[in-house]
């Protein structure tokens, strides 16, 4: 059977509400009684009712996360990383696969499954500042990514360009002079992509290195085959760089590969960096240097500012700048 506060605090000698002054961590229980309650907890295996709890405040205890790509290993292990925090602070995820897509995003923000939650923290892609600008949703809403909506929404992102010319200035810094960019995308000025070029770019002109437009391949996607058929595209035209920067870690795998079909070394002859350092970077024949954004950090951040604006009504949403460094591994480095 369930253990009740009734029952921890028979077991403790106190009364019932000293035991939930304990569980709920007031600070004005002393020392001595919040231990000797403890112990009678760990000894019964006293368990809160979370539900319960949030419920007796008007509340789910559930926090959305909506995630375009829930097959990409970045996005995978950044939700891992926002169920951890969501848990330290008492809270179940509820996981939205929006695909991308404006109109998934665009019900997911309007708080279509509002009854059900407390907060949403999204990750959007194709949204328009119109669509939120029409948000009647009292449920707060927190931002992911690079997309500015200039909006009282609390945004947390990394410094996409910065980042993006700290890889390229490794690569120079290694002697690479041919930089290649794969994963560009037209139009759409605001998204990670066009940042990262734009990185790459302001770092080659800080060198006094060209902007060789010639060694920026699009993509259509982000994945494994969009980074083999760009680097094959690059090769077949004529051209080998000498490194390769490339949009995220998906395309810089895709294009080893066809660097190693090609019987071009990396990074003997191609020094590769890729972005997001995932798990897979780290473990295959050659491991990947890659721009690692602080994703614990960035779920922390994401979930506190969820609560903030849940139990502070005059909570200011906040832009907040996640850190970021450059994980340097064989693919630029070599075996050591």
């Amino acid at each position: 059977m369930r253990v009740s506060l009734k029952d921890v605090a028979s077991h403790a000698g106190v009364s019932i509400k000293t035991v939930s002054n304990v569980v709920n961590d007031f600070p004005h229980v002393t020392p001595a009684m919040r231990a000797r309650v403890q112990r009678s907890i760990d000894e019964l295996g006293y368990r809160p009712n979370l539900a319960a709890r949030h419920l007796r405040k008007g509340r789910t205890g559930i926090i959305a996360l909506a995630l375009p790509e829930l097959g990409n290993p970045y996005f995978a292990e950044l939700a891992a990383c926002v169920v951890d925090a969501a848990d330290e602070r008492g809270y179940t995820v509820l996981l939205d696969h929006t695909g991308g897509r404006r109109d998934r995003e665009v019900l997911v923000s309007q708080g279509f499954r509002s009854r059900v939650i407390d907060g949403l923290i999204l990750s959007p892609l194709e949204l328009e500042p119109e669509d939120l600008a029409l948000r009647s949703e009292q449920v707060p809403l927190v931002l992911l990514g690079e997309r500015d909506y200039d909006l009282p929404y609390d945004h947390i992102a990394i410094d996409n360009v910065a980042a993006a010319r700290v890889a390229v200035r490794h690569l120079i810094d290694l002697g690479r002079r041919d930089l290649a960019f794969l994963g560009a995308r037209r139009g759409q000025q605001s998204r990670p992509a066009l940042l990262r070029l734009r990185g790459w770019r302001e770092e080659l002109d800080a060198s006094g290195l060209p902007n060789d437009e010639g060694l920026v391949a699009t993509t259509e996607g982000w994945g494994h085959a969009d980074g083999a058929r760009a680097m094959a595209y690059l090769l077949d035209s004529g051209r080998r760089p000498d490194a390769v920067f490339a949009y995220n870690d998906l395309i810089a795998i895709g294009a080893m590969r066809v660097l190693s079909e090609r019987g071009l070394r990396v990074p003997e002859d191609v020094a590769v960096v890729g972005f997001d350092d995932v798990v897979e970077g780290r473990y295959g024949a050659v491991t990947l240097t890659s721009v690692s954004p602080d994703k614990p950090a960035i779920a922390r951040a994401a979930v506190e500012a969820v609560l903030a604006g849940l139990l502070d009504k005059e909570y200011v949403p906040r832009r907040v700048q996640a850190d970021f460094e450059l994980v340097e591994r064989e693919s630029t480095l070599g075996r050591r």
